[in-house]
C-alpha cells in the first residue's frame, strides 16, 4: 500500500481591485516500498500535470476573465469570478496497485461550470499505467460485453428514472467509449462517461460497476 501526500497549488488573481480568477489545483505525492524509481516518474506526472493546469489558469482563463471583467464593469453588469478547481479521488490503494479519478471542474461565469474527469491505474512495481484490456486478459471480445453491459444498466436506470439520459443513447455510449474512461475500487471496475456523453448536465458524470 503507497501513502499518499496531498499537494496544493492555489492563488485568486485579480484586475484592479477586482478579484477575477480562483484556483485550487490539488494533486497527489506517492510514497511507496514498491520501487522508489517509479514513484518518482508518477510523482513527476501528477506534478506535471498540476503545472500545465496552473499554467492554463494564470495564462489563458485569467486573460479571459479579465476581458469578462471590463466588459461587465462598462455596461454596469454583475461580475461572477472565474474558478478553477481540480481534485482527485484515491478509489483503490492495495499491494503496490493504486488507482485514482481527478475531476477539473472550470466555472466561466455562465449558468453553471463543467467538470471533466480523467482517471489512471497504476503498478508500482512496474510503473507501467494499467489498461482496461490488463483486467479482461482472456476475453478478447471484452469489448463487446462492456458495451452491451451499460446498454443494459442504462435501460434498467431509465425504467426507474425516465429521461436521465440521452434518447439515443444506444449509440452514443458506443460512439462516446473512451477505452482510458475507468478507475479500479475494491468492488470492481468502474466505467465513466464525461458530462453530456449520453445523458443531460442534470445527470453528471454517468458510471457504470463492473464487480470483479
Amino acid at each position: 500500500m503507497q501513502t499518499i501526500t496531498n499537494k496544493t497549488l492555489a492563488d485568486t488573481l485579480y484586475y484592479e481591485d477586482i478579484p477575477v480568477l480562483t484556483y485550487t489545483i490539488h494533486y497527489p505525492y506517492f510514497t511507496t516500498t514498491c520501487g522508489y524509481t517509479t514513484a518518482w516518474r508518477i510523482n513527476n506526472f501528477y506534478r506535471f500535470q498540476a503545472k500545465q493546469k496552473e499554467n492554463y489558469a494564470r495564462t489563458t482563463l485569467y486573460k479571459e476573465a479579465v476581458e469578462q471583467a471590463k466588459y461587465q464593469k462598462e455596461n454596469n453588469y454583475p461580475f461572477n469570478n472565474y474558478e478553477v478547481l481540480s481534485i482527485y479521488q484515491i478509489t483503490y490503494n492495495n499491494n503496490c496497485i493504486v488507482s485514482l479519478y481527478t475531476d477539473y471542474y472550470t466555472y466561466l461565469g455562465g449558468a453553471h461550470g463543467t467538470t471533466e474527469r480523467t482517471s489512471e491505474t497504476w503498478d508500482f512495481q512496474t510503473g507501467k499505467r494499467l489498461s482496461l484490456s490488463d483486467y479482461f486478459p482472456d476475453d478478447p471480445m471484452f469489448m463487446e460485453s462492456i458495451l452491451a453491459e451499460i446498454s443494459r444498466q442504462v435501460t434498467e436506470r431509465l425504467e426507474k428514472e425516465p429521461s436521465t439520459y440521452f434518447e439515443d443513447y444506444p449509440s452514443l455510449i458506443q460512439g462516446n467509449f473512451n477505452i482510458e474512461g475507468f478507475y479500479v475500487t475494491p468492488e470492481g471496475i468502474v466505467i465513466y462517461y464525461q458530462q453530456y456523453d449520453i445523458a443531460p448536465y442534470s445527470t453528471g458524470i454517468p458510471e457504470f460497476l463492473f464487480p470483479f
